[in-house]
C-alpha cells in the first residue's frame, strides 16, 4: 500500500516494529529476573498475549485490503480508486497513472492461481531471478548471525565474564540501540538506496564478527575457561552493538523489504511465501544448532559467521539490482537490464527471419 517514494521507509516500520517489540520483551525479562519461585519466565512469556490479543481485535477493525488485492477479488473500481486515493493523500483523478498500473498489472495475470504462482517460480526460467532471491535474502539474513547474538547474547555475555543482571541489561541497551539504527535505515533507504546499505551494513558486522571473534579466541583460550579482563568484557559488548547496528540498518530490514518489492503480481503470494518459509526455517537451524556449535567451534563460530557475510555482501554487489524508486509493477524490467539476469528474463523470439528480443512483459525490446 506504500507509495513507491517511500515504500522503504514504511516496509522498514515492521523491522521497527520487531525492534521495539524485542526491546520491550528484553525489558520485561530484565524486570522479571528476580522473581522467585520460577515464575519469572512464566510472566515473561504470558505478558506475550497482550500484543497478540491487540494484533487479533485491530486487523479486524483497522487493515484495509490492498488495492491489488480488491483488483484481484474483482472490487467496483471506483471503490478502489477512492481507497487508492485515501491511501496517497490524493484525489481520485490523481491516482490515475498508478490505478491503471496495477489494473495493467492484474489482467496480466488474471487466470493465475495461488498453486500455479507456485509452479510458475519452480518451472518457468523467466522468474529464476525471483526464485533465486526468494531463496538467498532470507538465507543469508540468517546467516549474518543475528539471531544467534539475539537469542544468546546474555549467555555470550556470562561466558565473557559479565554477571547475570549485567547481561540482560545490556542486552536492553542492545535492543535500544538497535531501534535508533532502525530508524535511521526508515530515513536512508530511499535517499541512498537498497544496495548501498546493504553493502555498509555488510562491511560493518564483517568487521564486528572478525573483531568479536579475535577477542574471544585471545581472551578465553583454546578451552574457553580463562576469565576475561573487564576491559575485553567492555569491548566485546560495544562490538556486539555496532554488529546489532549493523544488521538493523541493512540485512534486518531489507531482507524483508527487499523480498516483498521484487515478485510481479502473478507469483507475489507463492515469492513471498517462499521467502517467509525459508527465513524461519533457518532462524530454527540456527537457534537449535548456535549453542553446540559455539561449544565445539568457540571463538571459530563468529569467523564462520563473518565468512558468511563476505559471501553475502559479494552477492548483493554483484546480483542485485537497485528497486529505489520504483513501482512494483515496474521492478520486473530491472532484470531485463542486469548483466547477469537478462540471459533468464529475455526471450529470443524468431520471425521472418530476424531475431527480436522481448521482455518478460512481451515487450520488445
Amino acid at each position: 500500500m506504500a507509495p513507491p517514494s517511500r515504500r522503504g521507509a514504511f516496509s522498514n516500520g515492521f523491522q521497527l516494529c520487531v525492534s521495539v517489540g524485542a526491546f520491550a520483551a528484553q525489558a520485561i525479562n530484565f524486570s522479571t529476573e528476580k522473581i522467585s519461585g520460577g515464575w519469572g519466565w512464566r510472566v515473561s512469556l504470558a505478558v506475550a498475549a497482550v500484543p497478540a490479543a491487540f494484533l487479533a481485535v485491530a486487523v479486524v477493525f483497522l487493515l484495509p485490503e490492498t488495492p491489488n488485492s480488491l483488483i484481484q477479488q474483482g472490487e467496483n473500481h471506483q471503490n478502489v480508486r477512492s481507497l487508492l486515493a485515501k491511501l496517497r493523500g490524493v484525489s481520485v483523478t490523481d491516482t490515475d497513472d498508478e490505478f491503471a498500473s496495477i489494473v495493467a498489472a492484474n489482467a496480466a495475470t488474471s487466470n493465475t492461481t495461488a498453486r500455479h504462482g507456485f509452479t510458475l517460480m519452480l518451472t518457468q526460467r523467466r522468474y529464476r531471478p525471483q526464485l533465486v532471491m526468494a531463496l538467498a535474502i532470507p538465507f543469508f539474513q540468517q546467516m549474518t548471525g543475528i539471531n544467534a547474538i539475539a537469542f544468546y547474547a546474555p549467555v555470550l555475555l556470562r561466558t565473557a565474564g559479565v554477571g547475570e543482571s549485567a547481561a540482560l541489561l545490556a542486552v536492553v541497551a542492545k535492543q535500544f540501540l538497535s531501534i535508533g539504527a532502525t530508524l535511521v535505515s526508515m530515513i536512508a533507504v530511499d535517499r541512498f538506496g537498497r544496495r548501498t546499505l546493504f553493502l555498509a551494513g555488510g562491511i560493518q558486522m564483517i568487521i564486528s564478527q572478525i573483531l568479536i571473534g579475535a577477542i574471544m579466541a585471545s581472551q578465553l583460550g583454546d578451552d574457553g575457561d580463562e576469565q576475561m579482563s573487564q576491559s575485553s568484557s567492555l569491548l566485546l559488548i560495544i562490538l556486539v552493538a555496532v554488529y546489532v547496528a549493523g544488521f538493523a540498518w541493512s540485512w534486518g530490514p531489507l531482507g524483508w523489504l527487499v523480498p516483498s518489492e521484487i515478485f510481479p503480481l502473478e507469483v507475489r503470494s507463492a515469492g513471498q511465501s517462499i521467502a517467509v518459509a525459508v527465513n524461519f526455517t533457518l532462524t530454527t537451524a540456527v537457534a537449535q544448532s548456535f549453542l553446540a556449535m559455539l561449544c565445539h567451534m568457540k571463538a571459530g563460530i563468529f569467523f564462520f559467521f563473518a565468512a558468511w557475510l563476505v559471501v553475502m555482501t559479494a552477492f548483493v554487489y554483484v546480483f542485485l539490482p537497485e528497486t529505489k524508486g520504483l513501482k512494483i509493477e515496474e521492478v520486473g524490467k530491472l532484470w531485463v537490464d542486469h548483466w547477469f539476469w537478462r540471459r533468464f528474463v529475455v526471450d529470443h523470439i524468431s520471425g521472418d527471419g530476424e531475431e527480436e528480443e522481448r521482455d518478460i512483459d512481451g515487450d520488445k525490446l
